[in-house]
């Protein structure tokens, strides 16, 4: 039997094998399956290797970009510094602490004479001096029920919302409190007190005596700090006035224009000034020339420490300050003021030169008007002309 020969192709002579395996060769093919079998048996065999899978790697990579990722989110970081805007402070990127530049003025030190001092304590002390205390307006309003007293307590009232606080109003009724005065204190927006006088007041004339009084004695109990003032609810009132009694140390005074008993022509009684000096009165009545102060009761306001702390002032008079029912009408004025001061010497002319009237007194009043209860008319009025 005829055999034949195959010669090996030069094409593999230069083929390199893994593992110096052989050419191929019957016996490498003959291999190969139990390599592949003992290759399957081995991976079947390790379970650890098994569960090993292609996810570890990326979830560690993860894990690390995020640890990465949150310390920078919590690290603090401070202002840029773009003070002038210019290109130089755009690209600088200095860190600083917020509010350094404030910080630092404030603690500036200021070399005046030689002494070393701080800004910031300087400042202060100057806010200190600045913020005072305001005084305390006492206002004493007498009244009684008539026919224009809303109107007149309305108006008292308005002026009195504007003065800057403190302020206190000290309403003053006669007998008992009614209820639509106490209903108007309640809604003006004013810090009031409501008083009675006691007093059995048989005369008219005494009536605002007598709750002058009553609020002087309220004063006087309670030991208010502040300046007193009788503002009868007819009179009108300019905002100027309770701005100016703040400047009051004792006692002060001003001019007040008032209409003559004729009602044709204006009147004016009060102080003459040289700067806040007084040097005479304004009077044109012959009957109240031998007054002693030709003072309007609503021309005048003093310290209520007069009241409670007569030493401080070193008082002539040992008994209590009150106005006299015992004078005759027109005198309760000038012998109220000279229980406070011995002369002209202790006044103060408001405002400097007395050049300015403040409040006037007109005497307006209606008499012999119907005084409706609760200032409500029960009857509607008829029409006396019809509309065509």
């Amino acid at each position: 039997m005829a055999s034949i020969r195959r010669t090996l192709s030069p094409v593999y002579h230069d083929r390199h094998y893994e593992n110096g395996g052989a050419p191929f060769s019957p016996s490498s093919t003959s291999s190969s399956p139990s390599q592949k079998s003992s290759g399957k048996h081995s991976s079947s065999s390790d379970p650890k290797a098994s569960r090993r899978g292609p996810w570890r790697r990326p979830f560690y990579q993860f894990l690390a970009f995020f640890l990465i990722g949150f310390l920078l989110g919590m690290t603090p970081y401070g202002q840029i510094d773009d003070a002038n805007g210019t290109d130089r402070d755009r690209f600088n990127f200095e860190i600083k602490p917020p509010n350094v530049e404030e910080s630092l003025e404030r603690r500036e030190e200021v070399a005046v004479d030689g002494v070393s001092f701080s800004a910031e304590s300087k400042n202060k002390k100057e806010e200190e001096e600045d913020f005072a205390p305001r005084k305390l307006v006492i206002v004493v309003t007498p009244t009684y029920n008539r026919a224009m007293q809303a109107y007149y307590l309305n108006r008292v009232a308005q002026t009195l919302r504007l003065v800057e606080a403190p302020v206190l109003w000290i309403v003053v009724e006669g007998n008992a409190a009614s209820f639509e005065t106490s209903e108007i204190l309640r809604k003006t927006g004013v810090m009031y007190r409501h008083l009675v006088c006691k007093r059995n007041m048989t005369s008219v004339k005494d009536r605002g005596v007598h709750q002058r009084n009553t609020a002087l004695e309220h004063i006087e109990l309670h030991k208010l700090d502040g300046v007193v003032y009788f503002a009868d609810d007819d009179n009108i009132y300019s905002l100027e006035l309770f701005q100016s009694l703040r400047q009051i140390r004792r006692f002060g005074t001003w001019p007040v224009a008032m209409l003559a008993p004729s009602k044709n022509k204006a009147i004016l009684e009060g102080p003459v000034c040289n700067g806040s000096q007084v040097i005479g009165w304004h009077t044109n009545e012959k009957s109240k020339r031998l007054r002693r102060f030709h003072v309007d009761m609503s021309g005048f306001a003093f310290n209520s420490t007069i009241l409670w702390d007569p030493k401080r002032w070193r008082r002539p008079f040992s008994h209590p300050t009150r106005q006299l029912d015992t004078v005759k009408e027109g005198f309760q004025e000038t012998t109220f003021i000279e229980q406070v001061v011995a002369d002209e010497r202790d006044m103060e002319g408001v405002p400097p030169a007395c050049s300015r009237i403040l409040n006037w007194h007109l005497h307006l009043d209606a008499l012999d008007v119907p005084y409706p209860q609760g200032w409500v008319v029960q009857k509607n009025l008829e029409a006396l002309i019809t509309v065509k």
